[in-house]
């Protein structure tokens, strides 16, 4: 399995808007891509009332990386056009193998 984890560092003088992310953005990215599975983490303090260092975190699951290669290419415009709908922040994109333990 393949995880793209995208993640949006908190950054002083940006905007993030969560409501759009979880509504209208990533229901946008279910469709077009079909992940096996797509979640959201959503940062929040630490016990000492700390911010996390990121606002959010969006995860998709593919079988492969070619699946995920092959439907990124035809979706990718429309995507990427989306983002200053609901931030400025530049995102930090990891693709990782994941395995259970």
């Amino acid at each position: 399995m393949i995880r793209v984890s995208v993640l949006y560092p908190r950054t002083e003088g940006k905007n993030f808007n969560v409501d759009y992310y979880r509504n209208s953005h990533m229901p946008l990215v279910k469709q077009r891509l079909a992940p096996v599975k797509v979640e959201i983490d959503l940062g929040v303090p630490d016990h000492l009332g700390n911010p996390s260092p990121y606002l959010a975190v969006g995860y998709m699951t593919f079988e492969t990386l070619e699946e995920l290669a092959m439907k990124f290419m035809v979706s990718m415009h429309e995507l990427m056009a989306d983002i200053p709908n609901y931030t400025d922040i530049e995102p930090v994109v990891q693709l990782s193998e994941v395995y259970e333990v």
